[in-house]
């Protein structure tokens, strides 16, 4: 570990043309799984009218329960082409399998590792031969060592375009999906070089804590936010319940405003890939 009292110098990692670890805050939304090429594409809009910089989309989801819808696939990936050309907008989605690299790459601006596959070591050495960013999400019960050193195997392969996401981690709460652990994102920004953003839909799996947690995430350093967004999310085919609506979200980039000007840190402009 860096010792806290030698402050690292921030890698800066470009998503299109958005920097993420600059002195700009960044806003990543989108829903949780790609439903449909019309779903995507009218909350992409959303995402970019209200604000957002890149946008997130699920194409092969990792569940919990193998009847739980697990995204469209290779479809999907189509979809995702489609809507990133039309918005012209750096897109994120989920790799689960080094095997699916090839068909990602010329797809995403960046790839998105899972908590779940934090610890899927192959996965990671495969993503450190590549220059394509690489948001990495810290495993539901993993240390802040082990998810660094999680980060160190991209790093080590010679990719140094890694993002940390704090995601929340598992506990003995029930009132929340999991714990947001703030402490961990100033930890990373006063002791690593990585850029940390932070995942309040995950983190708390609650709509009306959503807002909140992503203010404080702001003022507790981080880089910027991912936010799970859907146009009906009451109907959404995953995660609806962590979702916002659009309304919702617009509000939160208004509050946000708020924070940013705060601590004199402004909102990146959206830029096109």
């Amino acid at each position: 570990m860096t010792n806290s009292m030698e402050k690292p110098a921030v890698t800066k990692v470009e998503v299109g043309q958005v920097t993420v670890g600059g002195a700009n805050f960044v806003v990543i939304a989108g829903p949780c799984s790609v439903e449909s090429e019309e779903h995507f594409l009218i909350t992409g809009q959303a995402a970019k009218r209200s604000g957002a910089n890149i946008l997130r989309g699920g194409i092969f989801k990792l569940r919990t329960s193998p009847d739980s819808f697990q995204g469209l696939g290779k479809d999907g990936l189509a979809i995702a082409k489609r809507v990133r050309q039309e918005l012209a907008m750096p897109i994120v989605c989920e790799i689960t399998d080094p095997r699916q690299i090839g068909d990602f790459h010329d797809i995403v601006d960046m790839f998105q590792v899972g908590s779940r596959n934090m610890y899927n070591y192959s996965l990671l050495k495969e993503l450190g031969q590549t220059k394509k960013p690489v948001m990495l999400k810290r495993g539901f019960s993993a240390l802040i060592e082990e998810w660094i050193l999680a980060a160190k195997y991209v790093t080590d392969g010679g990719n140094p375009n890694v993002i940390l996401c704090e995601r929340g981690i598992r506990s003995f709460e029930k009132v929340t999906r999991n714990t947001l652990d703030l402490a961990a994102v100033a930890y990373i920004k006063q002791n690593t070089s990585f850029p940390v953003i932070v995942d309040p839909s995950h983190a708390t799996g609650v709509r009306n804590l959503i807002l909140p947690m992503a203010l404080a995430s702001a003022a507790a350093g981080a880089d910027g936010l991912l936010i799970e967004i859907h146009p009906d999310p009451d109907n959404a085919l995953s995660d609806g319940f962590q979702a916002l609506d659009f309304k919702q979200f617009d509000q939160l980039m208004d509050k946000l405003s708020l924070i940013l000007d705060t601590l004199n840190r402004p909102l990146a402009p959206t830029a096109v890939v």
